[in-house]
């Protein structure tokens, strides 16, 4: 499982293409038939995809976890963002839709995937956190998801955030998670910008058209930079960096995030005008 240390703000102003996208973009994870994941050191998320076709697919766990199984000591949330697809959890089984999200608390001992069309296979995301606490877990189709709309035609940035796993839905420990879908013509999304100073934060793309590309912005407010990013990519935010991008084509993404507190509020504004 590939590793991304912590970067210092300080630092990241000095880095090129390649050092930024080495440090924060996580790509290559689609594989069929395989369950590929991401340590990170920002709270210990870890991002994966699990992607069976014709195979079921077993979480596994990891030597740099050091436990005797992927949950022991970590919580999950899982959304799926193609075809139909089953989730096993000791023994009892989800079916997820396309957008449909399920979570799984500390202690599940056996976490399996599997595809109900491979003609039509799933794409399970994954995004883990640390937990000391157990919830239980939970299946929430897309229609369940609280609803915020929000931008405008004008600025095209209008928008559906789907909250999953908040505090007034599905309960976790520290994890936070849903999706957002741009509206026909709207390209910009979270705009404007913010920092989450109490928490980090992983975006995942999807549903990005063949040849189309998202210019994914981070950094500090007042020094920006840059990613290009494909379908099924996903890269981390820091703690002191803003996360939004922009499509070449309509596109949708999940954000999730790990930290201090469940509010999904708690972030400090940054005004377009200020942005540089």
């Amino acid at each position: 499982m590939k590793v991304l240390h912590s970067v210092h703000p300080a630092d990241f102003k000095s880095y090129q293409t390649e050092q930024i996208r080495e440090r924060f973009l996580i790509d290559g994870l689609a594989q069929a038939n395989q369950v590929n994941c991401v340590y990170t050191h920002y709270d210990r998320m870890i991002v994966g995809l699990a992607q069976p076709v014709n195979q079921e697919l077993q979480l596994p766990t990891y030597p740099n976890l050091r436990s005797g199984y992927f949950l022991e000591r970590r919580e999950l949330g899982i959304i799926n963002v193609a075809g139909d697809g089953e989730v096993v959890a000791d023994g009892q089984t989800y079916e997820l839709k396309k957008l449909d999200c399920l979570y799984i608390g500390k202690g599940t001992k056996s976490v399996t995937f599997k595809a109900k069309d491979v003609q039509n296979p799933p794409v399970f995301y994954l995004l883990s956190t640390p937990a000391h606490m157990t919830y239980p877990t939970a299946l929430m189709t897309i229609d369940k998801a609280a609803k915020v709309n929000a931008g405008d035609d004008a600025t095209a940035n209008r928008r559906t955030i789907n909250k999953y796993i908040h505090l007034e839905g599905i309960r976790s420990c520290q994890l936070v998670m849903g999706l957002t879908i741009l509206h026909g013509g709207s390209v910009w999304n979270t705009m404007p910008a913010h920092v989450h100073d109490r928490r980090m934060e992983a975006y995942f793309y999807f549903d990005v058209p063949e040849g189309q590309r998202v210019f994914h912005y981070m950094g500090e407010g007042n020094e920006t930079r840059h990613i290009v990013m494909r379908n099924y990519d996903a890269v981390v935010s820091p703690p002191w960096s803003i996360h939004s991008g922009v499509g070449t084509a309509a596109y949708s993404f999940i954000w999730g995030m790990g930290g201090e507190n469940l509010d999904y509020t708690d972030m400090d504004a940054i005004t377009i005008t200020d942005l540089k």
